[in-house]
């Protein structure tokens, strides 16, 4: 990767000192906004890598996968994904999503339509303002409906190599779904993979190299307090297998610490009503796999046994997959509330051993089995699938008291403090956008940054990572966290 920095041409800032507590998805995106920037920001990890928390696989460019949710949602994703694959474009796996209902939901296909012409309308809306938003193919291409005889006629064709056309990717998913087991029409939408070792190879890299930025891993925040008489914080820190606190001050502090952000609350008597939920995705090998596969999204009524089958696949037969029962992805009493004592939702101790220690083998043999079963039911040759590597999983909060929220970004508590709550990767970018605004609010930084930086994404730096540098880490990160190299893969 090229070492030199891009920084602004001229002084924007204050210089004022940032703290961001977690490095996940929504801290690591954070800290590279800022320290592009050039503002000092220092970057706490209790874990020895970044972007290492629920399963992420899917950009949400629309909101697809969630019926129940409402269009003000879905239209918010579209935006944020569209943001997203323009800063992180090295992570994206492009290719479609397919949408079929099962024959026995309640629903119908068609009435999904007035949503998807929205979302079209939306992308042509945002593609005619500017240009450089055509990330998701042609706006026209956003969605394509198939009928049974369409996909009838693909089960003669032979599978093709690579896609010229939005049928070739409904080739192998002709020859190979129980097409008597849908309703029709399906929906084909562009809705594109999203890799999260990928993700975390690029938010590396580019901290790397940002001299803005101090990452400071395998270091746990034990206290945090307001500086008398000042607006300021004082963070007291610990790294791991060194019995020493370490005290650092700073002007204005970023809770990103995903499903346990409520225990930094909680040092400050912050009240704050959120959920956490504790979810799985499962790792198969499909060796007998051919052609190009779409993802493939099944619908069903979440928490039965019907729930949506999902169906993501990587390079060489692996596929990542989520049935939304609560023997697969879903867990009994996974989904827990904070209360009045405590802005901490109190998970399991069993959920807190998963994350923190080990699955036993037997419950990743069984659950994983389950999820390929639940495909199979759709897919019946994908029963030939095996166990491929421990499950990918984390607890994932939601900001109030609606479990269906997927759209959120971040909250702010008295001064300088603020919270990232952000339910899907793709709302990263506009909560690090609304804390630079608080920034400039509480003028920590020059306000000339309103119409230069505020509402443009800045980011050379993380631009110049190349396709190979960052396959080569993210494969570094799938065998140090044990998973396949093929999920760091482009597909």
């Amino acid at each position: 990767m090229n070492q030199a920095v891009i920084k602004s041409e001229t002084p924007l800032l204050a210089s004022p000192k940032i703290a961001i507590i977690g490095g996940g998805v929504a801290g690591s995106t954070i800290a590279l906004r800022f320290a592009e920037l050039g503002i000092d920001t220092s970057l706490i990890e209790k874990g020895d890598s970044l972007v290492n928390g629920p399963p992420i696989c899917h950009l949400h460019a629309g909101g697809n996968l969630y019926r129940e949710i409402s269009d003000e949602q879905c239209l918010t994703l579209l935006q944020q994904s569209i943001d997203t694959v323009k800063v992180y474009p090295q992570s994206v796996n492009k290719r479609p999503t397919v949408i079929a209902l099962p024959i026995n939901d309640p629903g119908h296909p068609l009435d999904l339509l007035p949503r998807l012409e929205k979302l079209r309308a939306k992308y042509a809306s945002l593609v005619q303002q500017d240009a450089s938003n055509k990330v998701l193919g042609e706006p026209e291409q956003y969605f394509r409906l198939f009928e049974r005889a369409e996909i009838d006629a693909l089960k003669e064709l032979p599978l093709p190599e690579e896609a010229r056309c939005p049928s070739d990717w409904l080739v192998a998913f002709a020859q190979n779904v129980e097409l008597d087991n849908l309703q029709f029409p399906i929906f084909l939408v562009q809705e594109y993979g999203l890799s999260a070792f990928r993700f975390a190879a690029i938010a590396s890299m580019a901290i790397d190299n940002l001299p803005d930025c101090h990452l400071h891993t395998n270091t746990q925040v034990r206290g945090l307090e307001q500086l008398t008489g000042a607006s300021g914080w004082r963070v007291s820190m610990e790294r791991h297998n060194e019995n020493e606190i370490i005290y650092a001050d700073f002007d204005y502090v970023i809770n990103a610490c995903g499903f346990k952000s409520g225990e930094i609350d909680d040092m400050l008597n912050a009240k704050r009503r959120r959920m956490v939920e504790f979810k799985a995705a499962y790792v198969a090998h499909w060796p007998k796999c051919k052609g190009l596969w779409p993802e493939v999204i099944f619908y069903g009524e979440r928490g039965t046994p019907q729930g949506m089958a999902q169906l993501t696949p990587y390079p060489d037969g692996y596929f990542q997959l989520h049935g939304m029962t609560q023997d697969i992805t879903l867990f009994n009493n996974g989904l827990v509330a904070s209360c009045e004592n405590s802005a901490q939702p109190k998970l399991a101790e069993r959920f807190i051993n998963k994350i923190e220690r080990q699955w036993p083998a037997e419950l990743i043999e069984e659950r994983t089995l389950g999820s390929i079963e639940h495909i199979a039911q759709y897919i019946p040759s994908f029963s030939q699938a095996s166990v491929a590597a421990k499950p990918l999983f984390g607890a994932q909060q939601i900001p109030g008291d609606d479990a269906g929220l997927r759209a959120a970004d971040v909250s702010f508590y008295g001064k300088h403090y603020a919270r990232t709550e952000i339910v899907k990767a793709s709302s990263a970018l506009a909560a690090a956008d609304a804390i630079l605004h608080d920034l400039i609010a509480n003028e920590l930084v020059n306000s000339t940054l309103i119409e230069q930086y505020a509402t443009k994404h800045y980011f050379p730096v993380t631009g110049q990572c190349t396709q190979e540098e960052v396959t080569a880490r993210a494969e570094l990160l799938a065998e140090q966290r044990q998973y396949p190299e093929a999920l760091a893969k482009n597909f």
